[in-house]
């Protein structure tokens, strides 16, 4: 299994599953930091599908992506993450990562089969200042 470091440091292609377009959600504050720092963040969101968030066109779900995805970032309820699990395998993406408060044990066990990685309960705006920036804040002010 790979470390969080290594994770943020190979792969930099995002989706990003329920973006919010409202800028002062946690979801639209991490999708813009992760662009900030050079990853490539698709947003998912049914209800703004064919809108834009932070200059990215929204997706109803990851298989409507045509590019490959590294990364899976769900920021919806851990209820909902068995079936975003089961696009992450369709999709052959790398990493299920779930943000803060996100658990699933039948997503685990079911990415892990088809050797992708699991993070839980964790966020990858704070885990990318924690690894690259020696930074332990919960959300600073972005600055543009």
């Amino acid at each position: 299994m790979s470390s969080i470091k290594e994770i943020l440091t190979k792969y930099k292609k995002i989706a990003m599953v329920g973006v919010s377009n409202d800028p002062t959600k946690a979801s639209t504050i991490v999708m813009k930091y992760m662009q900030k720092y050079g990853f490539k963040v698709y947003p998912i969101n049914p209800k703004a599908q064919g809108q834009k968030i932070l200059g990215e066109e929204v997706r109803g779900k990851i298989t409507d992506i045509k590019d490959s995805i590294d990364i899976v970032n769900v920021f919806r309820p851990s209820k909902e993450v068995l079936d975003i699990a089961h696009d992450t395998v369709n999709i052959k993406a790398k990493v299920l990562w779930l943000q803060l408060g996100i658990r699933n044990e039948e997503a685990k066990k079911l990415v892990e089969k088809k050797k992708i990685e699991y993070i839980e309960n964790k966020c990858t705006k704070m885990e990318y200042q924690k690894h690259f920036l020696k930074v332990r804040q919960a959300f600073p002010v972005l600055q543009d």
